[in-house]
């Protein structure tokens, strides 16, 4: 899926070490999509990263843009076991 990243996106994976290959993988093969509690243009992929401990890698992207918008990435320790 081609996409872009918001400002805070960008800061955010390089401040946690999140690759952009894991962003992309996320989104083109989540393990799980959400819609977003409160924003409707907005949608949850998450993935497990066997590559960085089997942590679940959250992206918030907003889906009405074209190409979307990562808004977020972050990994979900409320996911942890989950998936």
């Amino acid at each position: 899926m081609e996409f872009a990243l918001s400002k805070h996106a960008t800061d955010t994976l390089r401040e946690r070490g999140i690759r952009l290959e894991w962003v992309s993988d996320a989104m083109d093969n989540p393990e799980r999509r959400l819609p977003h509690v409160d924003d409707p243009q907005l949608t949850h992929a998450l993935r497990v990263i066997p590559e960085f401990g089997y942590r679940v890698l959250r992206v918030i992207y907003n889906h009405t843009r074209q190409p979307v918008l990562v808004v977020t990435a972050y990994f979900d320790r409320t996911m942890k076991g989950k998936l």
